[in-house]
C-alpha cells in the first residue's frame, strides 16, 4: 500500500537508501573493472581445475581418481577463497557527511592558502629578485 510521502521524508529515505561508489577510482571505469575482475576470478577457477585434472591424466584412473579429485577441491578452495569480492558502495548520507566535514577543514573554507600555492607564491618571490 503506499502512501503519500512528504518531500522531508522522501529526502531522509533517499540519503539512507541511495548508495555511491567510494572506492578511490572512476565511477565509470567502475563499471568496466568490476566486471573484468570477476571474469578474470572465474577464470583462474577454471583454470586450476584444468590444471589439477591434467595432471591426473595418463595415470591409472583406478588408484589415483581419489587423489586427484582431493586435489582438484582443495586448489578449486583456495581459489574461491581469492575471488574478486567488491567493496559494498557506502549509503549516500554518510558520503554527503564525509564530504561536508572534508571541505570544512579544507584551505579553501579555512581562507588559507595550500601547502602547493605557498610554494608556488615562493618561487615567484625568488624569480622577480
Amino acid at each position: 500500500m503506499s502512501s503519500t510521502k512528504s518531500p522531508q521524508v522522501k529526502k531522509k529515505l533517499s540519503l539512507e537508501r541511495d548508495r555511491r561508489n567510494t572506492y578511490g577510482s572512476n565511477a565509470k571505469s567502475s563499471r568496466k573493472n568490476i566486471t573484468k575482475s570477476k571474469e578474470l576470478s572465474r577464470r583462474a577457477t577454471r583454470r586450476a581445475a584444468v590444471v589439477s585434472l591434467a595432471r591426473a591424466k595418463g595415470t591409472d584412473p583406478n588408484d589415483e581418481i581419489v587423489a586427484v579429485e582431493a586435489s582438484m577441491r582443495s586448489t578449486l578452495t583456495k581459489k574461491s577463497r581469492s575471488a574478486f569480492v567488491k567493496v559494498p558502495d557506502k549509503p549516500l548520507g554518510a558520503v554527503l557527511k564525509e564530504k561536508t566535514k572534508t571541505s570544512a577543514t579544507s584551505h579553501k573554507a579555512l581562507g588559507t592558502p595550500s601547502p602547493w600555492q605557498r610554494a608556488k607564491w615562493e618561487r615567484l618571490d625568488k624569480s622577480k629578485l
